[in-house]
């Protein structure tokens, strides 16, 4: 999205935005970093498009106050002082696809021996931060531990412990509204997201290759509605998706999580926790639509503390490449099989012909070749097998100033991407 196509979103330029309705009037476009080396504090403005910033130490979004990220923008985090990104007023990362925005670090450190990053701390929001979107944003190589001098832990964010291996976006408004759209989160060393509040949507967007000894996608606890579709989660250490009602806050979680496809998922975590979605603690989840291809396990749910009984799972699809896979994800008193699933019992079953992806690939790889492409084609068993007739949590989206940001329409083509033409 070009920035011009935002300027109604936060009404900053009195001029332009005559015509629009007031907004964000706490938002000053004036301030701008003056410098782009060693940037630190508190910060808010605009990072101008194509420029590149230096993070020396922890920087702080104040309550009230808004940063805008335009398209291009890299973001070097100095990997001595491995800073983190706290999100007290609203955050706007606005990419696009030919020009993404980037949180990284020095290019000589992205080596295979930082493969699971901790190079960084993560994008931690406040309860006081009432919208944070990044879209078209890369997010890689981060999720350092925290100390008890880590300004996380000062301010009492995330677990407000030290120990802690922050996750990529931490997010905590039940009141709040959150969109991640076209992103991609790699690198991590373990939780790209852990989500405790707000209106939410997760779409279009990768996870691969994160987490050493834990680590899920997406993490979504109490507080959440959530709408969560046409998510890659490659090799992540534990689920794709972990999806609880713990934490005792309002509303219950409710997530309906379809058209994700979902490869590789749980295996280099050996332990009961290891999978693919995992349900507990009276969420109430809904699963439509979603590929799982080599993962562990499918959908497994905590026996002790289950699922809301209204639950609704349905029109998923299994593949394993190996009996042993085939095996483990067949219907039981914890894997929950739904309605209208396809789920073979011998190997090779339901193969989804994705157009470039080795199916006998090691279940244990963390490694992504972005060359494999995941659509579908002709004569696969996703085709048409999908069901689109559920209503989702933000058909009309949620309410993001004047960019709705509407959950995408559900396809009948099971996983996250379509038929090949």
């Amino acid at each position: 999205m070009k920035f011009k196509q935002i300027l109604c979103l936060a009404a900053f330029i009195i001029a332009i935005a005559s015509g629009c309705k007031k907004a964000n009037l706490y938002v000053d476009l004036t301030e701008k970093p003056a410098d782009t080396t060693g940037i630190n504090g508190e910060v808010s403005g605009v990072w101008s498009k194509f420029s590149t910033i230096h993070v020396s130490d922890d920087i702080i979004i104040p309550e009230g106050k808004t940063l805008i990220i335009e398209e291009g923008v890299t973001i070097i985090m100095d990997t001595l002082s491995k800073p983190e990104v706290i999100v007290k007023g609203n955050l706007y990362s606005m990419g696009t696809p030919e020009s993404p925005v980037t949180f990284t670090i020095d290019e000589k450190g992205r080596t295979a021996s930082n493969q699971f990053g901790k190079q960084w701390g993560g994008i931690l929001a406040a309860p006081t931060c009432a919208e944070l979107l990044l879209d078209n944003t890369i997010l890689e190589y981060g999720g350092s531990t925290t100390t008890e001098s880590s300004t996380s832990v000062k301010m009492g964010l995330y677990k407000a412990t030290s120990g802690e291996n922050l996750p990529a976006l931490w997010y905590s408004n039940v009141n709040g509204k959150l969109v991640v759209n076209n992103c991609i989160f790699r690198n991590f060393n373990e939780d790209c997201t852990y989500i405790e509040g707000g209106k939410i949507i997760f779409s279009n967007n990768q996870f691969y290759c994160t987490g050493i000894t834990g680590g899920e996608g997406i993490n979504i606890k109490s507080g959440c509605v959530a709408d969560v579709a046409y998510n890659l989660f490659y090799a992540t250490n534990t689920n794709a998706l972990k999806l609880s009602n713990s934490g005792e806050r309002t509303p219950q979680a409710h997530v309906i999580a379809y058209n994700n496809t979902i490869l590789n998922t749980g295996w280099r975590r050996p332990t009961v926790k290891g999978g693919s979605v995992w349900v507990e603690a009276a969420v109430f989840v809904e699963l439509y639509n979603n590929l799982f291809a080599n993962a562990r396990f499918g959908i497994k749910r905590d026996t002790k503390k289950t699922e809301d009984a209204r639950s609704v799972i349905s029109n998923n699809l299994y593949y394993g490449f190996d009996q042993a896979t085939v095996d483990q994800f067949q219907p039981s008193k914890e894997i929950v099989a739904g309605k209208n699933d396809i789920i073979g019992t011998k190997a090779g079953d339901n193969d989804p012909k994705f157009v470039s992806y080795p199916l006998n690939t090691p279940m244990n790889n963390a490694t992504f070749n972005g060359s494999w492409n995941f659509h579908v084609q002709a004569g696969s068993p996703a085709i048409g097998a999908g069901i689109t007739t559920f209503v989702r949590n933000f058909p009309n989206g949620v309410g993001m100033e004047k960019y709705p940001y509407p959950s995408p329409d559900p396809s009948s083509t099971i996983g996250a991407f379509s038929a090949k033409n």
